[in-house]
């Protein structure tokens, strides 16, 4: 009988306890930058097709389009780029350019006219409209002329 009571007040005492679970990891997010270029080929000379040699490009891993407009791409220095109206397709990439030219369904702008992205060392800071991290990528490397994300 005594057994029966203990085994009672236990299963009562353990219905009593809330039942948690351990944090759930966080989500990869849908957008993420996969490769920023940054040392373009040739010398750092400011031409157009040299500025248009650096580039971010960012992918849609996720089940449905996600409109970019308000996003924002920003570098250590601060130097941003803030989408306008775009719509990245699931499983489709877009490659922002640093240089000038006219925005396409896989290519954009930022229209500037000397280089963003340090050809030693510097991060990609990418922004959801409301200001969140969304992602990031960093490089630290003389080495090569791109870092895969």
């Amino acid at each position: 009988m005594r057994t029966v009571a203990i085994s009672a007040v236990l299963a009562a005492a353990a219905l009593a306890i809330p039942f948690t679970t351990a944090p759930a990891q966080a989500a990869a997010p849908k957008v993420r930058i996969v490769k920023i270029y940054y040392d373009s080929p040739g010398p750092d000379r400011g031409g157009n097709a040299s500025l248009n040699g650096e580039y971010v490009v960012l992918k849609n891993f996720g089940t449905a389009a996600v409109s970019l407009k308000g996003w924002t791409i920003r570098d250590k220095n601060g130097f941003r780029y803030t989408f306008k109206a775009f719509t990245l397709k699931r499983g489709k990439t877009v490659t922002l350019r640093t240089g000038k030219g006219k925005d396409t369904a896989t290519t954009v702008y930022w229209g500037r006219g000397w280089y963003v992205w340090n050809n030693d060392k510097d991060t990609a800071y990418l922004r959801d409209k409301a200001g969140r991290l969304v992602h990031s990528c960093s490089y630290n490397s003389s080495k090569a002329d791109y870092k895969l994300c």
